[in-house]
């Protein structure tokens, strides 16, 4: 059996130098296109095989970032995904996704993966760190957060408006005549839910409404909390004639809590989500929610995290527009 090449075989058949190889395979953008394409092609040629372990071993990187979300479970995070793996590969890097599930334990295992080498840097979609991370945040391997907020930590970000998001979607409630407008949050011990909340009662104040403690239904974003959650305030006798879930799958759970107390969405209750995931243009009624950009978001938190990783620091943080997509969720409040 023939030996595997190697990089010295590589560099002869493309007439460069080792180092070009290497180069060409660690940081694809700063080798020119010709040189680089002839590189490729005598790698393609020869059926050289990358020693990603010896690469690791001499360049303390492993090309890999990894992608932390809360639920792994969670369709909302698949064009995220997408845009976060397109804009990898593109520049040489492969994408490992972390499922945090709210558990400290599982955060450090992939902070410490990071410290390790075994990954390069990591993109956050949590809000929040365990303490002991938060101690000392120059110790904190390249992060950078998307779609999330870690209060106190001044880390690269890619976002939304989340209060302008949250107050658009309940003005578009009170203009169809809603005033009784039922709130199932996200975690009030994050950002996202602090800014969803506090858009929510900006809309409230805009329109002289009264806010009602009974109508704020603490949510995780869950499918399963906000059908409960609906049950319970059902039970307590809480009238509303509409809802604003912070995420699709708590405004789903809510109309299915609805369905079952033989009242109907939009008729008796209006309901609007936020994320706009597959599932609320699926579902009977098509929900009305907030769109975000996610692949771009994903495509953008990438590119952030290489301007890091290679200090290029040109990249800003970015604020991307959300935009209230209106289906048959809603309709105007019907006056008895």
């Amino acid at each position: 059996m023939a030996e595997q090449p190697n990089i010295r075989d590589v560099a002869e058949f493309a007439g460069v130098s080792t180092a070009t190889v290497s180069r060409t395979l660690a940081r694809p953008g700063k080798v020119k296109e010709e040189t680089r394409l002839k590189v490729l092609a005598a790698i393609e040629a020869m059926g050289f095989v990358p020693n990603d372990r010896a690469r690791v071993l001499r360049t303390q990187t492993s090309k890999t970032v990894i992608l932390l979300v809360r639920d792994i479970s969670n369709p909302f995070y698949l064009d995220i995904y997408k845009g976060v793996e397109e804009a990898a590969f593109a520049a040489g890097y492969k994408v490992l996704m972390g499922d945090a599930r709210d558990d400290d334990i599982r955060i450090g295992h992939y902070v410490d993966a990071v410290r390790e080498c075994h990954a390069d840097g990591l993109i956050l979609m949590i809000g929040r760190l365990p303490e002991r991370l938060r101690v000392d945040p120059a110790r904190l391997p390249p992060i950078v957060v998307a779609l999330e907020e870690i209060e106190d930590l001044d880390l690269p970000m890619i976002r939304v408006d989340n209060v302008a998001a949250a107050r658009g979607a309940v003005r578009h409630l009170i203009d169809q005549g809603h005033r009784r407008i039922a709130h199932l949050t996200g975690p009030l011990n994050e950002y996202l839910g602090k800014a969803r909340l506090e858009g929510y009662c900006q809309a409230l104040q805009d329109a002289g409404i009264a806010f009602d403690s009974d109508l704020i239904l603490p949510g995780d974003f869950s499918l399963v909390v906000g059908r409960d959650q609906v049950e319970r305030t059902l039970d307590r006798g809480v009238s509303f004639t509409g809802i604003f879930a912070a995420s699709d799958q708590m405004a789903i759970g809510a109309a299915t809590a609805l369905r079952r107390r033989g009242l109907r969405v939009p008729e008796n209750v209006s309901v609007i989500g936020f994320d706009d995931t597959l599932m609320a243009s699926m579902f009977d009624p098509p929900l009305t929610t907030v769109y975000q950009p996610r692949r771009e978001i994903g495509r953008a938190a990438m590119s952030l995290m290489i301007d890091r990783l290679t200090q290029s620091g040109s990249l800003p943080n970015q604020c991307f527009p959300t935009e209230l997509v209106v289906r048959g969720s809603t309709a105007p409040r019907v006056i008895e």
